[in-house]
């Protein structure tokens, strides 16, 4: 049997059952994705965006370091953009014993909330971007999938009034998972956004 008529059968297959999906449905998935064991510590992080029609409109990399203090966790990040932009963002993150994730930061209006089960972790905010020279609010569906003990895949879509307007893709590494954050926390407060945060943020 040929590759394509293999794949073709999996597109068949796809069309039929449809294209929704529970984080549930990967409950069995290995190796375990736990937020406190994958984000604690340096990681580097690396992807692209793409516009509503799928076409490339930039990519960056990006330096995090988290530390957890039971199921409380402060991740930050720093991203440098193709473009030349540099942003950041600081989550304070908390996990309850049923897998339900929950999270703020600077940028995200009200809470992200979601859940982890087997290898993955759904969840979904709100997100105030720049945009033409004012700030937008687009709905991010995040998911993430936990390929090996430190490497883990990103696919986000970007939602306004209930349309796509993009996708992010991004793998992340992490270094060293006993790293302290403190010389990292003192680089995230010298670093300036190229774009300021909306004054109601």
């Amino acid at each position: 049997m040929t590759l394509f008529r293999i794949f073709g059968g999996f597109a068949l297959l796809a069309t039929l059952v449809g294209c929704s999906q529970s984080v549930d449905d990967y409950k069995q998935m290995t190796p375990e994705f736990k937020l406190s064991s994958f984000f604690s510590g340096t990681s580097s992080a690396y992807g692209v965006m793409h516009n509503w029609q799928g076409q490339q409109q930039l990519h960056f990399s990006a330096e995090l370091c988290g530390q957890w203090q039971q199921n409380r966790g402060d991740l930050y990040e720093i991203f440098q953009f193709s473009d030349g932009r540099i942003d950041k963002r600081h989550w304070q993150l908390q996990v309850e014993a049923d897998g339900s994730v929950s999270g703020i930061a600077e940028d995200v209006v009200g809470k992200a909330t979601g859940k982890t089960a087997g290898n993955t972790l759904f969840w979904e905010y709100t997100l105030r971007i720049p945009s033409d020279g004012d700030y937008i609010d687009v709905k991010v569906e995040d998911w993430l999938y936990l390929v090996t003990p430190t490497q883990l895949v990103n696919r986000s879509t970007l939602h306004k009034f209930g349309l796509t307007v993009g996708e992010l893709t991004l793998g992340i590494n992490q270094l060293d998972a006993t790293a302290d954050c403190a010389e990292f926390i003192q680089k995230y407060q010298n670093t300036t956004r190229t774009v300021p945060l909306a004054e109601n943020n």
